[in-house]
């Protein structure tokens, strides 16, 4: 492992690093995984070296990039951002730009160590996310990982020719306790 942050059974959480990019920014210009994303723009090695390095600045908004323990790949990112302090509750959000590693939970991982992180280190009160209504992959993987639906955005984003929902979704931290209260037993 290297740098790692949070671990898991299979992925484990580490800070991004400028020497990413070239991992990193391919993923950003495929348009299957774009789709997911909150992004349309392409973007270059360069562009993605500066993004990185501007990462992890406020320690309320960390960056990670999802790493499988078995082979030390990089395969996604994720983090925390909008976060509200008075209110303690931040936007997460996740992406696995390694199409192979779709469909094997690692997302799913990923989101239980953050969002724990989130809780038990940050001391955040909620959680939330938004995810399109055409990815019910996405929508599954959230609900494994203890969220809840709370709203619709009627046809917020145009994509593919057409006007999309969006969801919004969250997880509290008295949600997050019990689910862990239920794992012990």
């Amino acid at each position: 492992m290297q740098n790692p942050f949070l671990i898991g059974p299979t992925v484990y959480l580490r800070p991004p690093d400028k020497a990413d990019a070239p991992v990193v920014a391919p993923w950003f210009n495929d348009q299957e995984v774009l789709r997911f994303l909150g992004t349309i723009r392409p973007t270059s090695v360069a562009s993605e070296e500066a993004f990185l390095a501007g990462l992890n600045t406020n320690p309320m908004e960390p960056a990670f990039g999802i790493v499988v323990r078995e082979t030390d790949r990089l395969i996604g990112v994720t983090g925390l951002s909008k976060t509200d302090v008075l209110n303690r509750h931040t936007m997460f959000g996740i992406g696995i730009g390694d199409k192979s590693a779709w469909g094997k939970g690692y997302g799913t991982e990923a989101t239980r160590l953050i969002v724990g992180y989130a809780f038990e280190t940050l001391n955040l009160h909620r959680v939330w996310l938004r995810v399109f209504e055409y990815n019910p992959r996405g929508v599954r993987a959230y609900e494994k990982a203890g969220f809840r639906l709370e709203g619709r955005l009627r046809q917020e984003c145009f994509r593919e020719g057409r006007y999309w929902d969006v969801l919004f979704m969250a997880i509290l931290r008295d949600d997050w306790e019990k689910q862990a209260r239920r794992a012990e037993t």
